[in-house]
């Protein structure tokens, strides 16, 4: 034991582990003295896989592949301590049987439910709390997803649905399909890339749900509770923009009182955090089973972001009768926290796997016809209730972006290769060996003839700068104008250190910008500094992922007073003094997961020097559908090919079937 214990040590202080980690090693060390060493090696690394956003640790996998099931050595390791790789030796050497036979400790590894600090499933390894976690959101989904014994018939629905979609095109409607089809249960997932509607999808499908509360069998008029949420502020501010334009576009006075349907679809999205009622006193949320959400449907948008503990804790808040509805796009990058829930759902997506009697209903429902091959008489409960959107109203046939992103979601590396070498519109590829190379892609974004650069907005900053004695309304549309012209642009970075990684490269884009006379300064606060929040400030009302930008207002004598605005709704600006923002750092260029629920019309890509294991698929997938007229590739092409080729894996066992979970905790 002691022997595991140092060498554990030595995984910390070689970077290879996190000290909760170890933390959890020697709680099982201290809890039984007479635990077998590879127990606590085992903790250990259940604990390790969490930080790397699996639920669980799959002995198979490690007893297979430790290194790569582990992504040990880390990426960015140099020089290794010998106790460190001789560990991961030993890690490698152990069978399967032989994990599963020190799991064997009864008062600290359990089969499923008691109060061991471990659960073994088959072969996952779970600390308890995550497989309690895994364990509600199951039985809470499962329980949402039979029949809604409220719900309207078909001719009910066809009448209400021919209003809220008034034309026909090629093939089915499948925005018209997933309403039909999220009457049917209290849960419900519609998913698809950029551009397939998402959005207008949910704002039909609530005023729909609202034109049959409205006309309920008790023929009174009631009005639904519906709550918006987003997984961060800035996902929050973008679906808020989008209900807003959808609501608008309904035809609210034929389906009954507009003043009723306006007022029961909500204009204003949470983030989760909001919407719990976290607080940063305390750990937990203030709503719970204890005491719920008062509300009828919950509408979760970029559910991709979620991660299992989230989740656990909003199911866990729905009072039982309340509708659940995800939203989000299966192919993006999974939370950064443990779990891959909305990759999971949507697994079979792609085949449909509708039932016949499915078909029939949504034929008779809306009209539409299900095609066979996505008709499935063995098909799981699960697949009637998850509906994948399959057209993109922002990119065509035509579009570079889109197909770029379909060959990268693809996993078609040959497909990736001909685009790049045939050339296609709205798509760049660039090298960035050097900062010369950099210089243009920054500035201008790499184009002569006037694409998107983060010159822009710093010259908005400067030419459009109100007079001193102007009124607060001129320095508000300043700052309005400025926001607006900063989000055109972005850099992504795939990861965190290196030459390409976000913290060297907000270094360097500062330092370029500076030399060119765009910036008055490269360090500190100074005006045209851009900002995102990095942990929520409840105090600010500012969240995690936020953004804003440092300008100069007058001051009471000539020098002026930097103020940080932040988007605010509806064109306002907040502004915050930078003293009071405690958690920030310069964004000219941020991480691939901190713009998921961002869109930009240009997104430069900055792949890393070398490869790393987070360079994945759904990483390159996810940075270009932040893209809307523009992407640039920047870096090589050939890595951009190894990363089209690595999909993401997380362990879990949330949605194994019936047969499936039998075999998995059997002996």
């Amino acid at each position: 034991m002691s022997d595991v214990l140092e060498a554990l040590r030595a995984w910390v202080d070689a970077g290879w582990l996190r000290e909760v980690d170890y933390a959890f090693a020697a709680f099982i060390a201290a809890e039984a003295p007479d635990a077998p060493g590879r127990l606590l090696l085992a903790a250990a690394l259940a604990s390790h896989q969490l930080g790397r956003g699996h639920v669980c640790l799959d002995l198979a996998a490690l007893a297979s592949d430790a290194g790569e099931t582990l992504a040990l050595p880390p990426d960015d390791e140099v020089d290794t301590l010998e106790p460190a790789q001789g560990l991961l030796r030993e890690v490698g050497s152990t069978s399967l049987r032989e994990w599963r036979a020190v799991l064997t400790q009864q008062h600290l590894v359990a089969a499923g439910e008691g109060a061991t600090p471990l659960v073994l499933a088959g072969t996952r390894l779970y600390l308890r709390r995550y497989w309690q976690h895994e364990q509600s959101v199951r039985k809470a989904l499962q329980a949402r997803l039979v029949s809604d014994d409220g719900a309207a018939s078909p001719p009910r629905l066809r009448g209400a649905l021919d209003l809220l979609f008034p034309g026909s095109g090629e093939g089915p409607d499948w925005q018209k399909v997933a309403c039909a089809l999220a009457t049917r249960s209290r849960f419900a997932v519609v998913t698809g890339g950029p551009g397939t509607g998402k959005t207008t999808t949910v704002v039909k499908l609530l005023a729909l749900l609202q034109h049959i509360a409205a006309r309920g069998a008790d023929g009174g008029a009631r009005r639904l509770r519906i709550r918006l949420a987003a997984p961060t502020g800035k996902a929050a501010a973008r679906l808020n923009d989008s209900i807003s334009r959808a609501v608008d576009a309904l035809p609210l006075a034929q389906l009954g009182s507009p003043e009723l349907m306006r007022a029961a679809i909500p204009s204003q999205v949470e983030t989760v955090h909001r919407l719990l009622g976290s607080s940063p006193m305390r750990r937990g949320f203030r709503h719970d089973e204890h005491n719920p959400l008062p509300l009828d449907v919950l509408v979760l948008d970029e559910a991709s972001m979620v991660g299992l503990e989230a989740m656990a804790a909003l199911v866990a808040a729905l009072p039982p009768r309340a509708r659940l509805i995800l939203l989000g796009d299966k192919d993006q990058l999974a939370s950064v926290e443990a779990g891959g829930l909305l990759g999971e759902l949507c697994r079979r997506a792609d085949g449909g796997h509708f039932l016949p009697e499915t078909a029939r209903w949504v034929l008779d429902a809306t009209g539409e016809v299900v095609p066979p091959a996505l008709v499935d008489k063995n098909g799981e409960p699960l697949d009637q209730a998850v509906v994948m959107l399959r057209r993109s109203h922002r990119f065509d046939s035509k579009s570079g972006i889109g197909q770029l992103a379909d060959a990268v979601n693809a996993g078609d590396v040959a497909q990736v290769r001909r685009l790049r070498e045939q050339g296609r519109e709205g798509v760049a590829w660039r090298e960035l060996a050097t900062d010369a190379a950099l210089r243009p892609l920054v500035l201008d974004g790499g184009e002569p003839d006037g694409r998107v650069g983060l010159r822009h907005y710093l010259e908005v900053v400067q030419a459009q700068r109100p007079a001193a004695e102007a009124g607060p309304e001129a320095f508000e549309a300043w700052a309005a104008n400025v926001l607006a012209a900063y989000s055109r642009f972005q850099l992504l970075c795939a990861v965190r250190r290196g030459p390409h990684g976000v913290e060297r490269m907000n270094e360097r884009v500062a330092q370029l910008l500076h030399r060119e006379g765009l910036l008055p300064a490269s360090q500190g606060w100074y005006c045209g500094r851009p900002v995102m929040v990095t942990a929520n400030d409840y105090s600010l009302g500012l969240m995690n992922g936020d953004v804003g930008v440092t300008l100069e207002l007058p001051g009471p004598d000539e020098r002026g007073v930097l103020r940080v605005a932040f988007p605010s709704g509806e064109g306002r600006v907040r502004w915050v003094l930078p003293s009071r923002l405690q958690s920030v750092e310069t964004v000219f260029a941020m991480t691939v997961h901190k713009s998921q629920g961002s869109e930009f019309e240009h997104v430069a890509l900055l792949l890393p020097e070398r490869d790393s294991r987070v360079l994945t698929r759904e990483l390159v997938y996810t940075g270009i559908t932040r893209a809307r007229r523009w992407f640039t590739v920047a870096g090589s092409a050939g890595l951009l090919e190894v990363a089209v080729q690595r999909p993401t894996r997380r362990s879990g066992g949330l949605l194994l079937r019936s047969d499936e979970q039998a075999h998995q905790l059997g002996p």
